[in-house]
């Protein structure tokens, strides 16, 4: 028996091609795979040439066209802000909805795309401010009208730049007519749904706290702010209380309250107590002090610790009631009715708690929403002392004309007059002032943030107007209908919109749509009459929003009116009820006609919960009565390689500009594909590169049929049931994955569905399937019923896989159906969901195969360490002994030909014990040995078979396909 070395260079190898020197040339007699299709992807340089194809052939109108008559399947785009640059988690939104409306079109739905874009707002006008700040230019000195046109073309630059940078993903839409909020049109349908809202009840004016931000000077909605960590200045302060009808002998104690924000105190106009909370009275240097006996270790570990406080007695809450503290700034010499002179009830509220503090709060009812409530309540109301600069009254005693944020400090003006009044009982020199905790500021300016009542148009949430049910109810309503992916949704909106406060519209800015209402200087009322709507309705849409503050405001109110009667309102709407109104004039305008409501499909980050999700339900819900979706999914947020937040601060942002650019968009499309997008997930080079690897192995899938199916006739086509078992096997292992991919797309489960692609292309085929009928594909006689059922299931592999991969792989996919189907007009995006035959599921053939499988593992296995070894080159040199136990049937194996399955010279079964034998780790059922085979190998297919003869030395099956 010659060498390996010796042996290999006389004959070719009919897998490669390659023949020795001395060997006869045989790669003229095999069927070797033949495509053009590249294993190298070179994806970036391609992509753009096929989104040119695309927009050239009007491929989204002409499969608009095809899909007129289908049932339609509509995602509403939520609208991003044209502001900047895209990022990785735009990148990775707009790639699941671009998934996700390819998919339903694969499943044969009319399935259309229209992007749109939020164009009004903080976002853009801040960045506006900031180019006037460079300019050390103040904003109130240019001219509004002005302003709002620098906002438009700031707006319609990043329209442009980000409807590139979409595209370039592989996006499919209406990118020649998104929507924009700032369109006249769109301007005029925000203002006929605000005027709906208006006429429905739901609206009123009214003053109270609102998150405020003293940078921006306006009113923010809870979906405009973020929560960061601060340290804040703690302090306990000393409330003398002066009446206790219910407990004569707390008069003269001192009720102790705890807060974080100082500089609210001199604001304070009550204090509150829990009615289920036991007190404990306390006495230090002669004074007494109230407070919650729960929080008696907090309370003293913050107050000096000179002398130990000696325990009087318990207070039950009912002691309490109508009780009367002194302000601890009260100044005898003033009068009666001086702000800090006025009595301080203790009142009852639900909101006390012994989580922290002193289970006392003090009440400032210009500055919380609890405060607020509770002292309304009881007929104590804002003084409105901190205007929209965040600086109080100049008049106001202590920190009149300074800044709020001025004033919090240990030694800062408020802390110093407690403390000279005898009333600061912490900080001290012996106890930190430090306070660790979470705190508002604005997603834009990243400022901290107040609460501040301000007079602001509201939307009521518990006020039935005219019977009917509550916005609230409503909602709540709704959102029981409504499908939640993933599942914990649910339970997050709901509970969202079961703790909101009254919808705060108004806002004190420029740039946006603005509250088109006439009030009566008089009577305060706003005026309500259908005829003037509709001629700001139609001023709207003619000039846009800018016609309100250009009007003519006699003739829009009409002959009716006089304009000296009423002044208009300058307040901006709430940027998310512009995009909350979306539903309104995208989907029911009919300029869009192929669209429709409600949408099948909202789709956004989970932070749209508090956001467009919510005032998108709550708008529709107070102009229509329901949603205007039937199902919500959501994703997280992405995060660099380590699990940290992304920041251009940290230098862990990954651009999906750059990874387009290096990798191609269908690298990222695949990894949006691959993550679980519904936690927070992770990206940065490394991932990538795992992600292109995992690319190249689906790509190498579509080269191998590609070539394998060269000049494939369907005529030659073999019906199932005359098939071997094996291609049976794949059929219904067709059957199986059409089912997992089926019910992973109606879950939106990108990944099982990405996961069950890979594993059946990798693993079922190319490590498998393939591998087995190679020998078959390359050498068996051109008409071989054997080869020709291979190639039937090859055809059928293929017209599957490509489409089942087109909604993920949109560019690879269009190169795989083109380089088999060239065609100047044709695309795989105008394919439907394959049919794969039900009748090809059979479980007892799929028992058996998996059963030779694993035996074929434990095969492979011990062939491996004589491989490394070269003991043996290849597979197709082992002679293999195997035993298998009695738990096995040997009949399964005897009834194949196992040596071909294996690849291997020979294979020996049987279940009687052999010497040499080891059992499998990984099947330990069988005990395999190895030896290498004494059989010669066939000169054109490489085999070792005993029925190799000794002149040209080729196998019985090889001379029989020359002899044809």
């Amino acid at each position: 028996m010659p060498s390996d070395k010796t042996d290999s260079s006389k004959t070719g190898d009919p897998k490669t091609g390659e023949s020795g020197a001395d060997a006869p040339d045989y790669r003229d007699t095999v069927f070797l795979p033949k495509t053009d299709f590249p294993m190298k992807a070179g994806l970036a340089k391609k992509e753009p040439d096929f989104l040119a194809r695309w927009e050239k052939t009007r491929l989204y109108d002409r499969l608009r066209k095809a899909r007129a008559d289908r049932e339609k399947w509509i995602l509403h785009d939520g609208p991003p802000y044209a502001n900047g640059d895209i990022h990785i988690g735009h990148a990775l939104n707009k790639i699941l909805k671009d998934i996700t409306v390819r998919m339903a079109t694969l499943k044969g739905y009319d399935a259309p795309y229209t992007p749109g874009w939020d164009c009004h707002g903080l976002p853009i006008e801040w960045k506006i401010e900031e180019q006037y700040r460079k300019k050390k230019k103040d904003k109130r000195d240019v001219d509004p009208v002005e302003f709002r046109r620098e906002c438009r073309a700031f707006a319609e630059k990043w329209v442009e730049v980000q409807s590139a940078q979409f595209q370039r993903l592989g996006i499919m839409g209406t990118w020649d007519r998104p929507y924009l909020t700032m369109d006249y049109d769109a301007e005029a349908t925000i203002v006929d749904e605000f005027l709906k809202v208006a006429g429905s009840g739901l609206l009123y004016k009214g003053a109270k706290p609102v998150m405020w931000s003293p940078v921006e000077q306006t009113a923010l909605a809870e979906a405009e702010v973020e929560y960061q960590d601060i340290t804040s200045t703690q302090i306990d302060v000393a409330f003398e209380i002066t009446e206790a009808p219910n407990a004569p002998e707390l008069v003269g104690a001192h009720a102790v309250i705890w807060t974080t924000t100082p500089w609210t105190i001199p604001v304070n106009q009550a204090l509150a107590y829990g009615e289920d909370i036991k007190y404990w009275v306390a006495e230090r240097d002669g004074r007494r002090f109230i407070y919650a006996l729960d929080l008696e270790k907090e309370v003293l570990d913050r107050l000096p610790k000179a002398e130990k406080h000696d325990g009087l007695g318990l207070v039950e809450p009912s002691g309490l009631v109508g009780a009367v503290a002194r302000h601890p700034l009260a100044d005898d010499s003033k009068p009666a009715e001086w702000f800090f002179n006025r009595p301080r009830p203790l009142l009852p509220g639900d909101f006390v708690t012994t989580d922290s503090g002193t289970g006392l709060v003090h009440m400032a009812p210009d500055h919380g929403e609890d405060d607020f409530r509770l002292c309304r309540d009881y007929d104590i109301h804002p003084e409105f002392v901190v205007d929209g600069a965040g600086r109080y009254r100049d008049d106001w005693p202590v920190v009149g004309g300074q800044h709020v944020y001025k004033v919090n400090d240990p030694d800062g003006p408020v802390c110093n007059a407690l403390r000279d009044a005898g009333a600061l009982l912490s900080p001290s020199k012996e106890s930190k002032p430090d306070y660790q905790h979470s705190y508002p500021h604005s997603w834009r300016s990243k400022a901290k943030l107040i609460y501040r009542c301000t007079p602001q148009w509201f939307v009521r949430m518990d006020d039935a107007v005219g019977g009917a049910q509550t916005l609230r109810e409503t909602a709540l309503q709704e959102i029981d209908k409504t499908r939640f992916v993933p599942e914990r949704g649910y339970r997050r909106l709901k509970s969202m919109v079961e703790g909101r406060p009254d919808w705060v519209l108004s806002r004190q800015r420029a740039w946006g749509v603005p509250l088109t209402l006439y009030v009566h200087r008089e009577t305060g009322e706003f005026l309500q009459d259908a005829e003037v709507n509709a001629r700001i309705v139609e001023a709207v849409k003619e000039a846009g929003a800018d016609a309100w503050f250009t009007a003519d405001h006699q003739q829009l109110l009409g002959d009716a009116y006089d304009a000296a009667d009423y002044e208009p309102v300058t307040d901006i709407l709430d940027v998310w009820f512009d995009s909350g109104s979306t539903h309104a004039f995208v989907l029911e305008s009919g300029k869009w006609p192929e669209l429709r409501s409600p949408a099948d499909l909202y789709l956004e980050g989970s932070d749209q919960h508090r956001g467009w999700f919510q005032s998108s339900l709550l708008e529709s819900c107070a102009t229509r009565g329901h949603a205007p979706y039937k199902q919500l999914l959501t994703h997280g947020m992405t995060l660099d390689k380590d699990g940290r937040k992304q920041s251009k601060s940290l230098g862990n942002t990954t651009d999906p500009k750059q990874v387009v650019d290096v990798q191609g968009a269908d690298i990222l499309r695949l990894w949006v594909a691959s993550v679980d997008f519904t936690e927070d997930h992770r990206i940065g080079d490394e991932i990538i590169r795992g992600v292109s690897d995992r690319y190249r192995k689906l790509r190498n899938t579509f080269r191998y049929l590609l070539g394998a199916l060269a000049d494939y006739d369907p005529a030659e086509a073999v019906a199932p049931a005359d098939m071997p078992e094996l291609e049976r096997w794949v059929l219904h292992r067709l059957t199986e994955l059409d089912a997992e991919l089926r019910r992973a797309a109606g879950d939106y489960d990108w990944t099982d569905y990405v996961g069950a692609l890979e594993t059946f292309a990798v693993r079922d085929l190319s490590s498998f399937y393939f591998d087995v009928r190679k020998d078959s594909l390359y050498c068996d006689a051109q008409d071989d019923p054997r080869r020709r059922a291979c190639r039937t299931v090859l055809d059928i592999l293929y017209g599957a896989l490509v489409r089942w991969a087109a909604p993920i792989l949109c560019f690879t996919a269009e190169e795989v159906w083109q380089a088999r189907y060239p065609s100047e007009d044709g695309s795989v995006h105008f394919e439907d969901w394959p049919q794969i035959d039900a009748g090809w599921h059979d479980e007892a053939l799929a028992e058996k195969w998996d059963a030779l499988r694993k035996i074929r593992g434990a095969v492979t296995e011990a062939i491996e360490p004589l491989r490394r070894e070269k003991t043996i080159r290849s597979s197709n040199e082992a002679d293999v002994a195997l035993v298998l136990s009695d738990t096995v049937d040997l009949g399964r194996v005897e009834s194949v030909d196992f040596a071909e399955l294996a690849i291997v010279s020979r294979v020996s079964p049987t279940t009687e014990a052999i010497g040499g034998a080891e059992q499998s780790e990984t099947y330990p059922e069988a005990w395999v040995r190895v030896d290498r085979t004494e059989l010669e190998k066939c000169a054109r297919c490489w085999r070792h078979t005993p029925d190799v003869d000794t002149g040209p030395q080729l196998c019985r099956r090889c001379r029989e396909v020359l002899a044809e």
